[in-house]
């Protein structure tokens, strides 16, 4: 069965992904540093403490997915790490991850810390905007979709 894996700690679409797997019946996995208030949910929900160790959720989120399953997440290691175990991946702004990008989205990361670190860029994340939340929503009932499909194959 497909499930949801969350990279929580700054997940800004918890709703969106709680009212897709709602309408699909689908698990939803939570790994993060501390506890997250969901309230009342209608799916089954396994949320994952880690302990504060660098990369602990991204670990643990590669080590518990599997193919077709999903994951939302805004970081590109974790992305290329679930790319490699046939899984999907999606940025909280409904881009997706995929075999053909993962590449160019790595390098990229590599050059922004770069100017960062040589103090030529001060940030590297635009703001989170209602446009990015309807299509990270558009996109993740999609995928649902498109896993479903493929694993019933």
């Amino acid at each position: 069965m497909v499930e949801i894996f969350i990279d929580g700690d700054a997940c800004p679409v918890k709703m969106e992904i709680i009212k897709v797997a709602e309408r699909h019946k689908i698990k939803i996995n939570i790994a993060s540093n501390g506890w997250i208030r969901l309230g009342e949910v209608g799916v089954e929900v396994n949320q994952v403490i880690v302990n504060t160790t660098p990369d602990a959720a991204d670990d643990w989120i590669v080590d518990n997915i599997n193919q077709f399953d999903i994951v939302a997440t805004a970081d590109i290691p974790l992305a290329g790490r679930c790319l490699e175990k046939k899984a999907y991946a999606l940025r909280f702004n409904g881009s997706e991850f995929t075999p053909d990008n993962i590449g160019n989205s790595l390098a990229m990361r590599e050059i922004h810390n770069y100017m960062r670190e040589i103090g030529e860029q001060t940030s590297h994340n635009p703001s989170f905007t209602a446009k990015n939340r309807s299509d990270f929503l558009s996109r993740l009932e999609t995928l649902v979709q498109r896993a479903k499909k493929q694993q019933n194959l």
